[in-house]
């Protein structure tokens, strides 16, 4: 009985690890769609983000199942309150992917993006990816230590979207559509980046009953 009970956890586990692997999978492509101009490739990122919306609910769906079934104690409440939030996250992070797509997709078949941004926007695309890839092991790995490694990468977006502004702020010669296209692009890349951080404060709670210290404002 109780081998069955972690069976079902650890499927839940499993469930959001390839969840996230998705999400990292639909900004990698959202980005690719942003930098090529190109609208299949984004219509592929809204069928992700729909396919993590389904993927949530069958999570969060079988989490209250195993509640409902089961006498779970405090460390596997942890794991099932910690599945619903990170289920949450993830789906989130789709979406934003999904965003990014829809930018492009706004201004086919030009470009969002201005030549001279190119390379900022491609860096914030691989960092994003590897937070989310980042994520996506440390839910596979139980390590709050590699969870804690998430928050320097965290910081480093920040520093890239900061670069951003200071651009919209320095001349900006591209007119207003996009300049409000490159801010909004900027803070989609930046909310995915902080719920793969979300992602990794979960396992810390997992871990350890408690949030860190940042996660508390």
């Amino acid at each position: 009985m109780r081998e069955g009970f972690r069976g079902q956890l650890d499927a839940i586990r499993g469930a959001l690890a390839d969840m996230t692997h998705t999400a990292a999978t639909a900004m990698e492509r959202a980005t690719v769609a942003l930098l090529g101009a190109d609208r299949e490739v984004a219509d592929g990122v809204a069928a992700l983000a729909i396919q993590l919306d389904g993927a949530r609910r069958a999570v969060e769906d079988q989490t209250y199942e195993v509640l409902a079934l089961q006498q779970p104690v405090a460390s596997d409440l942890r794991t099932m309150v910690m599945a619903i939030k990170v289920g949450g996250d993830i789906d989130r992070m789709g979406s934003l992917a999904n965003h990014v797509g829809k930018i492009a997709v706004r201004r086919h078949p030009g470009y969002a993006v201005p030549d001279q941004l190119f390379p900022l926007f491609r860096q914030m695309g691989e960092m994003a990816v590897r937070m989310a890839r980042g994520a996506e092991a440390v839910l596979q790995s139980n390590d709050a230590a590699d969870a804690g490694r998430l928050a320097i990468d965290d910081d480093a977006m920040d520093g890239l979207r900061r670069t951003l502004f200071r651009t919209l702020l320095d001349e900006w010669p591209y007119g207003v559509e996009a300049a409000i296209d490159v801010a909004l692009l900027g803070r989609y890349y930046e909310r995915f980046a902080d719920h793969a951080v979300s992602i990794a404060d979960g396992v810390v709670y997992l871990v350890t009953g408690e949030l860190p210290k940042e996660s508390l404002g």
